[in-house]
């Protein structure tokens, strides 16, 4: 009896292993979903292309299901003028409106994309996922010459719910951006293939920079225990625009908290230049190149830390407390969507940025971590899981003590205390640079012939703007439109809109310099165009003498039609 259920058992496996096989054959090959991903053919930098072979990416352990099946770039009528074109085709011409609100089902999409992923999910897909992105690397790094027997690479792109479009350009741009002898491989998730001799791992909403891979990999096979990291460029999180970063390196603060410095002054100026590898004393984590034996040999990850924070800080002090070298390459630049929030969370709902920071400095920082206790009294009794194995690992790698890290890595690190050291500064403050003003003069509403202007007082912070007759000898009626995509009324304060509660009316804030909810362009048919909502300034009621605005989807009629008069 007991070995006719074994035998039934083992039928029963070996069904459900072919039919589970067919099932995902049929789905990978035929889905309208993941067709674009079948037989990607891999494409070299310029001469060093195409590859002799296709790619076929594996999804292993991954996300349970693929999502956004409308992340097909739906055709747009009425934005022709746009080029926007088939995703797959690529060679997508960005328009200033890409964004733009034109119905319902664009509403609902842009609101998907920042509740699932944090970032503009409709302009991601109109988008596509091949565009040419500004070389942003320093003049001194286009005339760089590398080795020609660099090690290969594969390039491990982590993903978890990723928005489909936004993934699939992080794919394109490392295949169309790397020389096919250095590429062995993509990775999304995890695979037990057999790897490239470096790991170079990138987050899920990225775009490679041109020539990004060969300065990562000649630094590494200088010295194979140096691990290092591109520049991070910003793509913006509302409009995907891809613009340049200056060259930081990594921090953190006693909450244990990445952070971001600027270069202290004695790591510059050397022979090399504008090219000079930065040390960095800690990583921003999600973007580096290591290699694989050396990753293996200095513990991985620790396993029992869970989903995210403080593993990029506790890979970070390991590399130079253990013997290794931790360095940002100027030369290497690398396109980061920057979202708005993490989002998503533990399944549990614990927080997992606190378990692992306390499994962090039990491990690491020794007598210093009560600098993060004193911050965190409430923490010095939770419970952080076991350590042992990490604890171990320490032990067998023959590790620095943490003083010695704050000595020699990171001595600007202030600490709190009777003995604590003054602080040196680091950077020249030179005050902020004012944006070139493009354009001066009346917000005029062409079906009413008013002008927008103050409610009240243009200097009220937060006071709404509202449509009054035109009056050329005041100066309070007077808007400048700045590089920066900012309207800026009298020189005082510029045009805000909600990026969470789009039905609230636009209204005047402190101009911060970060685009986004200031951000507004001039379009096709004279519309006003707010780039974080992807909504069109309008009129409420025309004929009301109240003079109200709102924001709404861009239809194109008389109430949404403005000018700019000098």
């Amino acid at each position: 009896m007991g070995s006719v259920t074994i035998r039934y058992f083992c039928y029963g496996c070996l069904f459900t292993s072919v039919t589970w096989t067919a099932l995902l054959f049929v789905y990978f090959n035929f889905s309208e979903v993941t067709q674009p991903l079948k037989n990607v053919p891999i494409k070299g930098s310029g001469p060093h292309g195409p590859f002799p072979k296709k790619f076929f990416p594996r999804f292993t352990r991954g996300p349970s299901r693929v999502l956004e099946p409308q992340f097909k770039a739906h055709k747009m009528d009425n934005v022709i003028d746009n080029h926007i074109e088939d995703p797959e085709k690529g060679n997508v011409k960005f328009s200033p409106e890409l964004g733009m609100i034109f119905n319902e089902r664009d509403q609902e999409l842009r609101d998907l994309g920042y509740q699932k992923h944090a970032f503009n999910m409709l302009i991601s897909n109109r988008l596509g996922y091949r565009r040419d992105v500004p070389d942003t690397r320093n003049a001194a790094c286009k005339e760089k010459s590398y080795p020609a027997d660099l090690p290969v690479a594969s390039v491990v792109i982590c993903f978890y719910n990723e928005a489909f479009s936004a993934l699939l350009r992080t794919v394109h741009s490392v295949v169309d951006r790397t020389p096919a002898h250095l590429l062995h491989e993509i990775i999304l998730v995890d695979d037990d293939s057999d790897l490239g001799e470096v790991l170079v791992f990138l987050d899920s909403h990225c775009e490679v920079n041109k020539m990004w891979l060969q300065p990562l990999l000649a630094a590494v096979r200088e010295d194979t225990h140096t691990v290092v990291c591109p520049v991070i460029d910003i793509i913006s999180a509302d409009t995907l625009v891809y613009s340049s970063s200056p060259v930081v390196r990594g921090g953190f603060n006693w909450g244990l908290h990445f952070k971001w410095d600027l270069v202290p002054l004695d790591e510059l100026g050397g022979p090399e230049g504008a090219t000079a590898p930065i040390k960095s004393p800690t990583m921003a984590g999600g973007l580096f190149a290591m290699n694989r034996r050396y990753f293996n040999e200095l513990g991985q990850y620790d396993s029992g830390m869970d989903i995210w924070g403080g593993e990029n800080l506790e890979i970070s002090f390991r590399i130079w407390m253990c013997g290794g070298k931790l360095f940002i390459i100027p030369c290497s630049r690398v396109g980061h969507i920057f979202r708005k929030r993490r989002p998503y969370g533990s399944p549990e709902g614990q927080d997992t940025m606190t378990h692992n920071s306390l499994r962090l400095a039990h491990v690491w920082l020794d007598e210093y971590k009560e600098q993060y206790f004193s911050l965190r009294p409430d923490l010095k009794t939770r419970s952080y899981g076991n350590i042992s194995e990490r604890v171990e690992l320490r032990k067998r790698l023959g590790c620095k003590s943490f003083k010695w890290y704050l000595d020699n890595i990171y001595p600007e690190m202030q600490i709190s205390g009777p003995n604590a050291k003054p602080q040196q500064p680091i950077f020249i403050n030179r005050g902020p640079k004012r944006p070139k003003v493009l354009q001066r003069g009346r917000l005029y509403h062409l079906q009413t012939n008013k002008c927008l202007v103050a409610q009240g007082r243009p200097s009220q912070k937060g006071g709404l703007v509202v449509l009054k007759a035109c009056d050329y000898g005041d100066p309070n009626q007077v808007w400048v439109y700045n590089e920066e995509h900012e309207l800026v009324l009298n020189n005082l304060l510029c045009l805000d809109m909600s990026e969470t509660r789009s039905s609230d009316p636009p209204r005047l804030m402190k101009c911060h310099g970060s685009g986004g909810s200031q951000q507004w362009t001039f379009g096709k048919n004279s519309r006003l165009y707010q780039v974080s909502v992807g909504q069109c300034l309008k009129v409420v009621d025309p004929l009301s003498q109240k003079g109200y605005v709102a924001m709404a989807i861009c239809d194109g009629s008389s109430s949404q039609q403005w000018q700019l008069e000098g």
